[in-house]
Order: C-alpha cells, then structure tokens, then sequence
C-alpha cells in the first residue's frame, strides 16, 4: 500500500467514526454532562455544531490541509452564537474537547481493524490539532468580539430584534438565531415594566438567553428557557410556551392574556396562560363583553345607586369562591349584605352565580361593569 492509500485509510476510518450516530449521541451527552455551562442548550444544537466541526476537520485531514475561509467563518458563527447564548468561551473550548477526545479514542480502538497503523493515526492527530489550532483562535476572537459587543449593544438593535422575532415566519427564526435563541421551545413573559421588572430581566438574562424589550407599553420577554418562578417574584407576569420561533406572535397574545388573568384575579407571581385559559379565553373577547353590557344594560339601569356595591359584592364573592365571609372581610361588610347584594344581582340580571356557567357570566359582567370607561 502507497502512502496515498495509507492515508485514504485514514480518512476512511475518520469519517467512519465522525458518521457513527450512537458516537455523535454519546458525545453530545458527554458534553452536556460534562459541561454543565452548555446543558441548557438544546441536543439538537449541540449536535449539529459538533457534526458541521468534525466533518470540517475531516475534509481537511483529507486534503491535509489547514482550515479554508468558510471553515474558518463557520467557527465565527459559532463563536458568535455561543457568546450571545451566554455560554463562556472556556466552556465552549471544554465542550469541543469532550467531543474531540471521543472520536479520537473511538479511532484508536478501531484502528488495528481497518488496516491503519497507531504511527499514522498520530499523524493524522498531529495535522488535525495543527488544524485545530487555528480554529481555536478564531473562535475565541469571534466570541471575545461578541462578548465586548454584547456589553455595549444599544437597546435599540435589541428592540429592533425583538419585534422581528414577534412578527412570526420565517422572518421570526432568523431573528432567533441572530439574537443566539434555540430553534425551539422559546417562552415569552410578559409583566408591566418598572424598576423592578429591570431586576427580573437581569436575574433571568444570568440563567439563558433572553430578549427584552418594551412593547405596547408591556416588558415582553423572549427567553431560550421556561423561567423559574422564583425568577419574577415579587411581581405579577404572564407566561406561554414553549414554541418555536414562527408561533411567537400567538405566544405573546397569550402571555398577555395570562398577565390579564392574573391582574383581574389579583393572582401573584408567574402564571402560565395555561394555568388561567378559561379566563384568559374570556378576556380576550371584547366583542362579547360589549354584547354582555348591552344586554344587561336595563338590570344596571334598574339597580341604580346600588348597582356598582351589587358589581362589587359578587365579584368579590366569585373570587372567594362564594365564601360569603371571606367577600364580607376583603369589602368590610356585614355577611348578610354580601348575601343581599348577591340576590339582588340575581334578581335584576337573571343569572344565577350559584351554577358554572351562570358564575362565568356573572364574574364577567361584573368585572365589565366596574372596568368600563
């Protein structure tokens, strides 16, 4: 066998390895295990980097050569991604050694089998971290850049990011990647912004990639992770996810309508619109209310005076779940005037609070009643 062939066995037994999908699995997980700094990012991620990276030092072992522009421009893109992600550059670095030692090792164990000495697969080694080596400087460059970068980046440009990944489409995933956000299982929060609504945004910027900005007069936050509820506490906010880059335009409405919920019900804390659909679902129809005002229009007329304290009482009841002591304390009120005031709405609408659907509406029109302009 000629040298040439000697090193056309090489390279088999390379791309052999490289193209092992239970090694590929493997390193990955050995990655995320052994790198705790990239665990958040998702498998798939990390997988396609690790593949696109080793067949890029395959291609060149083949070539013996060094790496090309577009090698080179490929790992500036990664540098970049990996830095906008949060992820140190020392991890990075640590990630790609763990994946690096894995083939290697695997190329040792079978490397008698395939006719290929321990002598050339050192040397194969040797052209590989020469390879390697420029690779390295390149992407810690491209990281240290982006880092610096990150740190001065005007709120503008992330504003300007934000609204594209809002939009939805494919317009929303490339501005995901461009933001360094996953392709996937993306969560938008949503809380009204204020110094302490700042503090929330840090906290949770330390833990994953994060997106921010002020829209509509709403902090709405795009974020590579669900958040912990700890991470907004002591504020109100909504939440919906996970989704992919194109379904962010309807997660946002939904958060919002979760933060809705949460505000009418004085609920606390992070709430997932999930956690509140039906009333979600239920503020989300205007049209409706406004019907439900229309209707009812005649029992306000009638209740006059009374009518706002009646409002009042029964919503307040709802909400205690018709505990008639609790709905008395909250409005510093006898319990039988709170029973009073319940008939009386009765009475005048016609709906009976005491049943589901008769509570839904009643809730409601009461809430439409005391929030009307």
């Amino acid at each position: 066998m000629d040298s040439r062939d000697d090193w056309s066995a090489v390279v088999d037994l390379i791309e052999r390895v490289v193209g092992e999908e239970d090694l590929l699995s493997s390193s990955v997980a050995g990655v995320r295990t052994m790198v705790p700094e990239v665990a958040a990012l998702t498998t798939a991620d990390i997988a396609g980097h690790t593949r696109a990276l080793l067949a890029a030092a395959t291609r060149a072992l083949a070539a013996r050569r060094g790496p090309t522009q577009a090698e080179l421009s490929f790992v500036e893109d990664l540098g970049v991604t990996r830095a906008r992600q949060g992820v140190p550059i020392e991890a990075v670095l640590r990630a790609v050694h763990v994946a690096e030692r894995a083939i290697w090792s695997r190329a040792r164990e079978i490397a008698a089998a395939t006719g290929v000495s321990i002598e050339l697969l050192l040397d194969a080694r040797e052209l590989y971290d020469d390879w390697a080596e420029a690779v390295r400087a390149r992407l810690i460059e491209a990281h240290r850049v982006t880092r610096a970068d990150h740190g001065v980046r005007t709120s503008d440009r992330e504003a300007a990011l934000l609204r594209r990944v809002l939009e939805g489409g494919s317009a929303a995933a490339l501005a995901a990647a461009e933001a360094g956000l996953p392709t996937g299982g993306l969560w938008v929060l949503v809380l009204r912004p204020d110094v302490a609504a700042a503090g929330v945004r840090q906290r949770l910027s330390e833990q994953a990639p994060v997106l921010f900005g002020v829209v509509d007069g709403l902090l709405v936050g795009v974020l590579a992770q669900a958040p912990p509820r700890s991470g907004v506490t002591p504020l109100r906010a909504g939440l919906a996810g996970p989704a992919g880059p194109e379904e962010l335009a309807a997660a946002r409405r939904l958060s919002a309508l979760a933060l809705a919920a949460a505000e009418a019900t004085g609920r606390p804390g992070l709430v997932h619109v999930a956690q509140a659909a039906a009333l979600a679902a239920v503020l989300d129809r205007a049209d409706l209310a406004t019907v439900l005002l229309d209707h009812h229009q005649p029992a306000w007329t009638a209740l006059g005076a009374n009518a706002e304290p009646v409002a009042l009482a029964v919503r307040a009841w709802l909400e205690a779940d018709r505990d008639v002591n609790g709905a008395a304390g909250q409005l510093f009120v006898h319990p039988n005037t709170v029973r009073n005031r319940v008939q009386r709405f009765t009475e005048a609408t016609g709906i009976d609070p005491y049943t589901t659907f008769g509570a839904v509406d009643a809730w409601w029109l009461c809430r439409t009643w005391l929030t009307r302009g």
